[in-house]
């Protein structure tokens, strides 16, 4: 098994040379080796064992994987297809409104007001990832195939992922941020240019949020993405201004259950000091009575 043992001797560190001395791993060495798939692996040597040779643990030839990418449908398609054209169109339309607008006066404020959009992003990306990645089914009406199929052939095929394109990796992040660009449009429509000047942090604020809730499933793409990527994009990573590699491949550590956040990543490591998600899963349990990522363990069984 050709397999770069220097490479995988990192992926337990939090990435980025200045935060490993700040803040420890969450996963060991040994855990992230031994229960996520080897996605780096060039020669596609991610079997550990002979069972594995047979019966995949993780990858597109696993028996979930390949019954979950059959269930992308026509219709799903489409409605990608539409939900893209309306929200960059939304976006184009907001940005020419913003520079119009834009005083540099209020430059240092709306920096942090559109900082503050992209936390709010993060945590979001967090919020929505933790709820699908931990509750619900397939089967569900809907909501199943059309939104939750995605993740749960994302932990079985990682690299999935990188093998759709730019509508079906983007479609559902971008139909998210049509309300909030709608309601922006409709106010620089509507308003006076001194509603609009009072009322501008805020629209900063939702640009920001919106632009990175966006982007959140093409900066996770580019995450699980180890060759050919732009310079540009490596160098951000590299900076942790969106989602670097390493730090994401704590998540795929089965069972999958901690570094929700995947915009950004910057909140994963407080939530996860705070039992921020562990303590959520409690409670909905103990209201419940439902197991936490129960469907998401039943499709990582399919392996015959």
């Amino acid at each position: 098994m050709l397999v770069d043992v220097d490479s995988l001797g990192q992926f337990g560190r939090v990435p980025g040379k200045m935060a490993t001395s700040v803040l420890p791993p969450v996963k060991t060495e040994d855990q992230i080796l031994h229960n996520s798939m080897l996605e780096d692996d060039p020669n596609d040597n991610s079997a550990t064992n002979e069972e594995e040779k047979t019966k995949p643990r993780w990858g597109p030839y696993h028996k979930g994987a390949k019954e979950l990418a059959g269930l992308y449908s026509r219709g799903k398609r489409m409605q990608e297809i539409v939900c893209v054209c309306i929200c960059i169109t939304l976006m184009v339309l907001n940005l020419y409104f913003m520079a119009v607008h834009f005083n540099f006066e209020k430059v240092t404020t709306i920096f942090l007001m559109a900082l503050a959009g992209i936390f709010t992003a993060d945590f979001a990306s967090g919020l929505v990832h933790w709820g699908a990645d931990t509750w619900g089914s397939v089967e569900l009406p809907l909501l199943g195939k059309n939104f939750i199929r995605p993740f749960r052939e994302h932990h079985i095929d990682p690299t999935s992922i990188t093998r759709h394109d730019f509508i079906e990796t983007n479609g559902d992040n971008f139909m998210l941020t049509i309300p909030g660009l709608m309601y922006m449009t409709w106010n620089f429509c509507s308003r006076s240019n001194e509603q609009i000047q009072a009322n501008y942090y805020w629209f900063a604020y939702l640009y920001l949020l919106a632009i990175f809730v966006a982007l959140t499933n093409q900066i996770h793409k580019w995450s699980h993405t180890y060759f050919g990527l732009p310079r540009w994009v490596t160098i951000l990573q590299d900076i942790h201004i969106i989602l670097p590699k390493r730090h994401h491949r704590i998540h795929h550590v089965a069972p999958h259950e901690t570094y929700f956040c995947i915009t950004t990543g910057w909140l994963n490591y407080p939530l996860e000091k705070l039992k921020f998600w562990t303590s959520l899963e409690c409670l909905i349990e103990l209201v419940s009575g439902c197991k936490p990522r129960a469907d998401d363990f039943k499709w990582a069984q399919k392996r015959e």
